[in-house]
């Protein structure tokens, strides 16, 4: 049978106060204690014990060229960009996979489009070529990402 026994004992909060004017972190002092960070955190705070601002000088700005790198999203954006303004219109041809493969024969090299139902004897991969930065080949990219189809529904007044 369990007893309710509090976490915080009137030794454990002294152990508390004077591991945190030694400037241990809320980790070391959790260790030393033997209870979670959070629980350090949150009997700190009902202390109102604070460290202050953890920095004296301020944050270092970005440079301009930090600010410029472009994040993956966008460049993934810019790279379908490019994939639907230089493809062929969609047509109802299916895309033709020349080197399909099995998973254990899948890399990075290989457009990772899967074919057929998993667990069926036909399965495989497309194993094409893919866009570089995506998982697919144009071809498949193209049918992944589709540009957005949001069609505007006039209403009578």
């Amino acid at each position: 049978m369990l007893t309710n026994v509090p976490t915080w004992t009137t030794d454990r909060v002294e152990l508390l106060k004077s591991h945190f004017e030694a400037g241990l972190t809320c980790r070391e002092i959790a260790a030393s204690i033997g209870v979670s960070r959070n629980a350090v955190i949150g009997k700190l705070a009902r202390l109102q014990l604070t460290r202050g601002p953890a920095r004296a000088e301020p944050r270092p700005t970005k440079t301009a060229r930090e600010r410029s790198r472009k994040s993956v999203p966008r460049l993934q954006y810019q790279i379908l960009q490019a994939v639907y303004e230089n493809a062929q219109p969609l047509q109802e041809e299916p895309i033709v996979s020349e080197r399909r493969c099995s998973l254990l024969e899948l890399s990075n090299e290989r457009c990772r489009w899967p074919i057929s139902t998993p667990g069926a004897e036909d399965f495989c991969f497309c194993g094409n070529t893919p866009v570089e930065g995506m998982p697919y080949c144009s071809g498949h990219t193209r049918l992944a990402y589709r540009p957005g189809t949001r069609h505007r529904v006039s209403r009578a007044r």
